[in-house]
C-alpha cells in the first residue's frame, strides 16, 4: 500500500512517552499516512505500548514495526525508515516529542502549492528545567537551485540541526544516497548540512508545528555531568571533520565560504567546551588535538577568492596555524572575551 507520508519514529527506551507521541502523530488531519516504528532494541515497554495503539487505535493498520536485531544507535533506525519508507514525502519525529494536529496537513499543502520538495515548520523547544524557547522560522519561499543552502548558512545556526519536524521527498533521499553517518552524536547535524544542498524547492514556515522536550537523560545534557568521556567529544570533533570533507566538494558553490565558517565556528566553539571543562574531561584533551581541530576545510588560496565571509574565515585559519601553546591560548582569550568560557 502507497502514501503520501510516512512519519518514522526511532524507539529506544520510551516508554515513558512514547504512547503521547505517537498519539499526537495518529491523530493527524491528513489522511494518508503510513506510520513506520523503529525498534531498536532499548528492552523496556516501549514497542509493547506501540503494540498496544496498533491493536486499539482506528489508525492502527497504517502502524508498521520494524526491528534491528540488535541496538544499533538513532543513525541505524532513521536509515531503515529511509530504505524502507512506503510514503511519497518523510517526516521524523523523535519518540519523546509532540506534533501539531495540522503539521503534515500544513506542511503537505504548502509542498503542493509550491511543488517543493522539503517544507520546514518552526518549533518550541522546553528545556529540562522547563523553560520554553521558540525558534522561527520566517515565512520563506526558497524555490530556486542552491535557494535554501544559501539561506541555510548564512549565519551559524541558519537552519536546524534536529532532523524532525520537515517534510522531504524520499526519492530526493534516495537518489542522492543520502543517509545518517554512523554515529549517535551530532548526526542529524551532518545530515542537515549535507542534505541541504541538493533540495533546489523549498518551503520554509512560521507555524509551529513541532515540540521538542529535553530530559534529564538525554544525551544532549552531557555538560551537566562533573566527569565527561573524552571519547564523546572526540566521536563529535569526528563528526565535524566528515563534514570538513564533505564541504571540500562544495568549492564552486556560491555559499561554499559561509558552509566553511559554520564548520570551523562549530570547531572553535567546542575548543572553548572543551577548555572551559578541561578538568572534567577523562582523559584529558591535548592541546596538540585542540590545535587539530581547528584544521580549515578551505585552502589559504581560496579564502583569499572569497566574496563573503573572508576576513572570518582567514582568522580561523590562522588561528589553527599558530603553534600548540599560542593556538590554545588565542581561543581561550577569544572564548573569554565572547563569553563562552
Amino acid at each position: 500500500m502507497g502514501y503520501d507520508v510516512t512519519i518514522g519514529i526511532p524507539v529506544f527506551r520510551s516508554e515513558t512517552y512514547i504512547r503521547q507521541a505517537l498519539e499526537s502523530a495518529l491523530v493527524q488531519s491528513y489522511p494518508s499516512i503510513e506510520y513506520l516504528i523503529v525498534d531498536d532494541c532499548g528492552g523496556d515497554n516501549s514497542i509493547a505500548i506501540v503494540q498496544d495503539i496498533r491493536r486499539n487505535h482506528p489508525r492502527g493498520n497504517h502502524i508498521r514495526v520494524l526491528s534491528n536485531p540488535e541496538n544499533r544507535g538513532v543513525s541505524a533506525a532513521r536509515n531503515l525508515i529511509i530504505n524502507e519508507a512506503r510514503g511519497d514525502y518523510l517526516y521524523f519525529m523523535d519518540s519523546d516529542d509532540l506534533i501539531a494536529d495540522s503539521t503534515i496537513d500544513l506542511l503537505m499543502q504548502n509542498i503542493r502549492q509550491y511543488q517543493a520538495e522539503i517544507a520546514f515548520g518552526s518549533y518550541e523547544k522546553t528545556d529540562v528545567s522547563g523553560e520554553k524557547t521558540i525558534y522561527q522560522y520566517p515565512s520563506l519561499q526558497l524555490l530556486e537551485e542552491d535557494g535554501l543552502a544559501s539561506f541555510a548558512y548564512r549565519k551559524y545556526g541558519g537552519i536546524q540541526a534536529s532532523a524532525c519536524n520537515f517534510l522531504v521527498k524520499v526519492s530526493l533521499l534516495r537518489k542522492h544516497h543520502l543517509h545518517f553517518i554512523d554515529t549517535n552524536y551530532w548526526e542529524d547535524m551532518a545530515f542537515m548540512l549535507d542534505l541541504v544542498p541538493f533540495v533546489s524547492r523549498a518551503i520554509l514556515l512560521p507555524n509551529i508545528t513541532y515540540f521538542y522536550h529535553c530530559h534529564e537523560e538525554s544525551l544532549s545534557q552531557y555538560q551537566k555531568r562533573n566527569i565527561i568521556p573524552k571519547d564523546e567529544i572526540m566521536k563529535n570533533v569526528m563528526t565535524v571533520n566528515y563534514l570538513k570533507e564533505s564541504t571540500r566538494l562544495l568549492y564552486n558553490k556560491v555559499y561554499f565560504a559561509n558552509r566553511c565558517l559554520i564548520i570551523v565556528m562549530t570547531d572553535f566553539y567546542m575548543a572553548c567546551h572543551i577548555l572551559k571543562r578541561i578538568h572534567s574531561i577523562v582523559p584529558a584533551v591535548s592541546g596538540a588535538e585542540i590545535k587539530s581541530m581547528m584544521s580549515h576545510p578551505a585552502s589559504f588560496r581560496q579564502i583569499c577568492s572569497f566574496r563573503q565571509a573572508r576576513i572570518k574565515n582567514l582568522m580561523l585559519y590562522f588561528m589553527g596555524k599558530l603553534p600548540i601553546p599560542l593556538c590554545v591560548s588565542v581561543i581561550w582569550i577569544v572564548g573569554k572575551t565572547k563569553k563562552l568560557i
